[in-house]
């Protein structure tokens, strides 16, 4: 990032989330450059990080917005993300959520059920406007991932049958207030191998043939996100193979293709500062207390997710050491086995890969005010989240009338 984290610690404290601006856009290009000749809109997942901040730089490189709440929908647009770039999808959608979609005329809604396409529809009526949407199609694909992170086979919640789809493309048709102009699918996230998106690629394009066989005319053909980074010793997949292996599958298709990264722009664009307040034992184990917990960095507790963890500027012989946090929970840590040196009170930590379902997946559990974000842009930094008080934890409760009490 090209600045001193000691100095960053100083001026920021910690827990701390840094992230690295240029490293963002180098990913952004990269992927933009490798589907150069087809038409492509990168939507980027919101719900990966959804600072403010990131989400005006990213308006400002092209990029659109995967959404999966209206809260996002409108992160989006107040950032400047053009309406006709933005995506939005989810599982459950509230009838409000698809009002408001619909009247800021976003470029289409995701459906992922034959009974939420009947609600559009009859939102969309009630509206006088017709909704555009695409259907989310679960092509049944191992996508070799983590289970909590697949979302392509039928035992996972996501999307519909292609049989299934094929009969709501065809009754989207006929309706006057759907319009069916993309399809979707999602295999699942921190995808490390090709074989499982060029099935799933065939799969849908096979679909998209036989639908404009009987005149329904798709033109987005949105194939997620997932694309795999390195948080260990992962094997990823080169931008320019994982374009190669789409626009094969669609080559005589004439479509946009549309992805959703957000891990594959954030995550090792990002990360997470802890303090250490104390070393203990506990017979020959060896416990490294932080002040960064997981109500900050959810992902080792949730998932078991491995996360990068060193010492700043600290030598010493190392051993295992399990680094854990404040939080009243067994399950609170961040990294289990980790070597490290011996460390005193006021070292500071970096946890590597954490710009990406971090700060977004935080709490105020143990009424804990979630951590300040800052960003790194052509070596100088800028605080783009403050650190939240006490009285911001507060304040929707103080607001409220607690007279009935007295």
């Amino acid at each position: 990032m090209g600045l001193d984290i000691q100095t960053l610690v100083k001026k920021y404290d910690t827990p701390l989330y840094i992230y690295d601006f240029n490293r963002v856009e180098k990913q952004y290009n990269g992927l933009k450059e490798a589907f150069s000749g087809k038409k492509s809109l990168i939507a980027y997942a919101v719900k990966a990080n959804s600072n403010l901040a990131l989400l005006k730089y990213l308006a400002k490189l092209g990029s659109g917005a995967d959404c999966v709440s209206i809260g996002e929908v409108k992160r989006a647009l107040k950032a400047g993300i053009k309406k006709y770039k933005i995506i939005f999808s989810g599982v459950g959608k509230k009838d409000s959520e698809i009002r408001e979609a619909l009247e800021r005329d976003i470029l289409l809604i995701n459906l992922e059920s034959e009974a939420e396409m009947k609600r559009v529809e009859m939102i969309a009526k009630e509206l006088g406007v017709e909704a555009r949407v695409s259907i989310r199609v679960n092509p049944n694909v191992d996508p070799k991932t983590h289970p909590y992170i697949s979302t392509g086979l039928h035992e996972n919640k996501f999307g519909v049958s292609i049989d299934m789809a094929k009969r709501m493309y065809i009754y989207a048709k006929k309706s006057k207030n759907l319009n069916p102009i993309g399809i979707h699918f999602h295999i699942g996230s921190q995808l490390t191998e090709l074989s499982p998106i060029r099935e799933a690629c065939e799969i849908v394009a096979d679909l998209v043939r036989s639908l404009k066989a009987i005149d329904i005319d798709i033109k987005f053909f949105d194939i997620g996100g997932g694309l795999g980074v390195i948080y260990d010793n992962e094997t990823t997949i080169n931008p320019k193979d994982y374009a190669l292996t789409i626009i094969r599958a669609t080559k005589d298709l004439d479509l946009t293709i549309v992805m959703e990264p957000g891990r594959y722009l954030m995550a090792n664009s990002g990360i997470f500062l802890t303090r250490v307040l104390y070393e203990k034992k506990n017979g020959n184990k060896r416990f490294v207390i932080v002040d960064g917990a997981m109500n900050d960095l959810l992902r080792p507790s949730l998932y078991s997710a491995y996360h990068k963890i060193e010492a700043v500027k600290k030598d010493g012989e190392k051993s295992l050491a399990d680094v854990v946090g404040p939080v009243c929970e067994s399950g609170d840590f961040l990294g289990k086995g980790v070597l490290l040196p011996p460390l005193n009170h006021g070292d500071i930590l970096i946890v590597h890969s954490a710009g990406a379902y971090g700060f977004t997946m935080s709490s105020n559990y143990n009424s804990r005010g979630r951590v300040a974000e800052v960003a790194v842009y052509n070596n100088r930094d800028y605080l783009i989240r403050e650190r939240e008080s006490f009285s911001d934890q507060i304040r929707l409760e103080e607001s409220c009338d607690t007279s009935w009490q007295d």
